[in-house]
């Protein structure tokens, strides 16, 4: 990847997995590289593992407007005030039957994966209004393809953000901002390693993708033409696949399909 060392990117999430890796491709092609997370200790050690110069590290919840009014701030005072590229990465799972998962957490999951996106996109559009150019990168997954059991509030959010990067791709064109988002399925995270890996689906599929995968996918959507950019990335041909599937097959066909893999009838 080739690229103005004045191009900006605000990542969250960037403290490990997906966001680590995107950080990485950024900092490597010299770009400003603003990164972010509740792990503040992570995006530190990162900084200092890639060029200081090039790049911004703070604390931030996603869920809290306030954080990203600051780090946005902040961020625009390193960056000569322009906001290139917004990656809303940062998302958490819970994995177990709906009624077995606390409803403080699935609450905790609309806090981080949907509204800390729209917290974002919202308070980040002054900053790309005023860049040329300018985009949204929203990580969403193939389970907004169809509602996975397991991973009922999870698969509710990430369909949300697809929804959101829909009707903002037509409500921001005439500020010229583009807006998309990527689909990978399993990727090989510490969210998948941990309490996703207990899935049935993931035993069946395997897990195919790695961080860098999704972030070669981050990556071309960041530097390439605006007009080119798809509005919905799938990541991996099995993502690929089942995206075809839910096109071309009844809902009960997809339900089955869906429910065979997650080992339920």
């Amino acid at each position: 990847m080739t690229s103005s060392p004045a191009k900006n990117v605000f990542i969250t999430g960037a403290g490990a997995g997906i966001g680590r890796a995107a950080a990485l491709r950024f900092a490597k092609a010299g770009w400003r590289v603003g990164l972010f997370d509740v792990d503040e200790a992570a995006v530190a050690a990162l900084a200092q593992a890639l060029r200081p110069a090039l790049t911004f590290h703070g604390r931030l919840d996603v869920s809290q407007a306030q954080d990203w009014q600051v780090q946005l701030a902040a961020f625009a005072q390193f960056s000569g005030d322009s906001l290139d590229v917004l990656v809303n990465n940062a998302g958490i799972s819970a994995t177990a039957p709906f009624t077995d998962t606390p409803l403080a957490r699935h609450h905790q999951v609309v806090d981080v994966n949907i509204k800390g996106v729209i917290n974002g996109c919202h308070l980040a559009f002054p900053y790309l209004k005023r860049t040329p150019g300018s985009r949204v990168i929203n990580l969403c997954s193939a389970s907004a393809l169809f509602g996975q059991p397991m991973l009922s509030s999870y698969s509710a959010t990430k369909a949300a953000v697809r929804s959101l990067t829909e009707s903002l791709s037509i409500e921001w064109r005439e500020h010229g901002i583009a807006v998309a988002d990527l689909l990978p399925l399993f990727v090989n995270t510490a969210m998948v390693t941990g309490d996703v890996s207990r899935m049935k689906t993931v035993s069946t599929l395997g897990v195919r993708l790695s961080p860098d995968d999704v972030a070669a996918a981050i990556e071309r959507l960041a530097t390439m033409q605006q007009h080119n950019m798809p509005l919905h990335t799938t990541v991996g041909l099995q993502t690929w696949l089942f995206a075809l599937l839910g096109k071309l097959s009844p809902d009960a066909i997809n339900r089955f399909v869906t429910a065979r893999m997650a080992g339920y009838k």
